[in-house]
């Protein structure tokens, strides 16, 4: 029998329905609250050293907030000319910025598996609609359980649906009801069509959450949608109607919603003991290469994501991160911050000496060895039934970006981005040399490829219900 596509845990107070009648009421709080932005982060100020001391504490909590389908480069703090991300762009002066985060695909699953088990897709071989993360991986939701943190997951994208096996090491793990959300769809997006609810429905179940379990020491994932589908309210119709447009006002509306949380974290004094962590799992496309959307290519507008650290105080100057890294870096370098053990059988590396390091601390320890090229996966032909892998290869060297499809060497590509930043100049045939060191890294590469866990990933039948969820993602499954 085929899977449900979103299974919860048994009893939890998120069950029942007293929440939602609750949450009409929150809502309306979330509405007030979304019309004002929070420019000044409501914390102390620390320094470098710090922020070296996080691993000493006892009492530290980790917020992650994933915001579906969001490229760095539309984001005031990473040099975006709109003012689409007033209120991250203020938390993030004050944090570490990493301003060259690629993310391991353009598409959620494989995205996201590379990301939680900080694997490469060649190793881990999550790269199908329906391949599941093996039991036997460890997530960083373990390795927080078992150092005493309560866990809780809430996300609305079914591609990190339980049955896929994101939800292991979480206490507890749920897509929320839709509610009297405020914010429609102004415009069909490229990617999808009408998804219920809204992220509002998220905010609501966080504040749930912390009105049950703030009192211990947790971790909380909450996956924003909102971007990926297009969803903003009135109060963030302000760029214009082009698709381009109407991205850059979800992407304000979420903004706004971040906000709203981290305001909750301070009223109930929260902030002064939470690590806050915004990342994303791809971009999307504007017609820079011919298309709309993710999903299709591995181009640095699908590939090129933020990655901001925003410690439980305020860091005067911030810190800028400019060495290449990738997603499956994120979660050594947050345990390692934090004082967890490392995950085993991993290929991401902790980049917290090269974070201490830009921020000129003392005694910093060596980075050797952690700058390293970023590879990235797209398996042609992903959401199809009986279709053997396709895999096209990214490279990323430097300023040198290489795109190799392992079925069709012929159509390998090269870019130099220190000229070329926008990928239009395919100049593999006028360097040859560069185009060979870098075909033969990623030929090493595939060879070398191994399962870290000894296992294949299991395939899973979906029901046609999910199926159905998927499709309206924008996601073609066949």
């Amino acid at each position: 029998m085929a899977d449900e596509p979103d299974e919860t845990e048994e009893g939890s107070w998120w069950d029942k329905p007293w929440p939602y009648f609750v949450g009409a009421a929150l809502l309306l709080v979330v509405a007030v609250a979304s019309q004002f932005e929070i420019r000044r982060p409501a914390v102390s100020f620390g320094t470098v050293e710090d922020l070296a001391a996080l691993s000493e504490r006892d009492d530290l909590n980790v917020v992650f907030l994933l915001i579906d389908t969001l490229r760095a480069d539309h984001l005031g703090i990473y040099g975006y000319e709109r003012d689409t991300s007033p209120n991250i762009d203020a938390l993030a002066q004050g944090g570490v910025v990493f301003k060259e985060m690629v993310s391991q695909s353009s598409w959620t699953k494989t995205s996201m598996a590379s990301l939680w088990t900080a694997t490469r897709p060649l190793n881990n071989g999550i790269v199908h609609y329906d391949h599941v993360i093996p039991d036997v991986a460890t997530l960083p939701a373990e390795v927080f359980k078992e150092a005493g943190y309560r866990t809780a997951g809430i996300y609305r994208n079914g591609w990190v649906a339980p049955n896929f096996g994101f939800k292991q090491g979480f206490d507890t793990y749920i897509k929320p009801l839709a509610g009297r959300e405020r914010a429609r769809i102004a415009r069909k997006n490229p990617s999808g069509s009408f998804l219920a609810g809204t992220d509002e429905d998220l905010i609501v179940s966080a504040k749930e959450f912390l009105d049950n379990y703030g009192h211990q020491k947790f971790f909380l994932y909450i996956h924003f949608m909102d971007v990926h589908q297009y969803v903003y309210d009135n109060g963030a119709a302000r760029f214009g109607t082009s698709y381009l447009d109407v991205y850059d006002q979800s992407i304000h509306w979420s903004d706004r919603l971040l906000a709203h949380f981290v305001e909750e974290l301070s009223e109930r004094g929260l902030r002064r003991k939470t690590l806050l962590v915004i990342a994303a799992d791809h971009g999307e496309a504007f017609q820079e290469h011919g298309w709309e959307g993710h999903a299709k290519n591995l181009y640095r507008e699908v590939t090129n994501v933020p990655f901001i650290i925003i410690p439980p105080f305020y860091i005067e100057g911030g810190i800028e991160v400019d060495t290449l890294a990738s997603n499956m870096d994120l979660w050594p370098t947050i345990l390692d911050l934090v004082g967890l053990p490392p995950m085993p059988h991993v290929d991401g590396v902790s980049l917290v000496p090269i974070v201490l390091a830009a921020g000129a601390a003392a005694d910093a320890p060596s980075t050797e060895g952690l700058e390293r090229p970023a590879f990235g996966q797209l398996n042609i032909g992903w959401g199809r039934r009986g279709i053997e892998p396709n895999p096209l290869i990214a490279l990323q060297d430097g300023d040198l970006q290489l795109f190799y499809p392992l079925a069709k060497p012929e159509r390998i590509e090269l870019y130099d981005h220190s000229t070329d930043p926008g990928q239009m100049e395919n100049v593999q045939a006028e360097r040859p040399e560069d185009t060979a060191r870098l075909r033969a890294m990623v030929d090493g590469y595939v060879a070398s490829a191994s399962s870290p866990w000894g296992v294949e990933p299991e395939r899973k039948e979906v029901s046609e219900l999910m199926l159905g969820q998927l499709k309206a993602l924008g996601y073609v499954v066949k």
